[in-house]
């Protein structure tokens, strides 16, 4: 089916990079993302405070971890 969307730049570059890493149309890319979108837990847990709660992996997210994120260049590589 032929539609046009419009993206946000950051979707878009991402969504861009993300094709090239795979080989793939920016179209198929974005086919890709939303069907593991969809096949992604249904629904986001939120404190009652509104904040989501993400499921545990183990680590524990400081704010020192969060400071040199914040640092650090934007790698497109990261999400290939």
């Amino acid at each position: 089916m032929r539609t046009t969307i419009t993206l946000d730049e950051n979707t878009h570059t991402f969504a861009s990079y993300y094709a090239h890493a795979r080989g793939l149309t920016l179209s198929a890319a974005i086919d890709e993302l939303i069907r593991k979108a969809q096949a992604a837990p249904a629904q986001i847990q939120h404190s009652p405070h509104g904040f989501p709660i993400f499921p545990p992996t183990g680590r524990t997210i400081t704010s020192e971890i969060v400071k040199q994120l914040a640092e650090e260049e934007f790698d497109p590589e990261q999400f290939a």
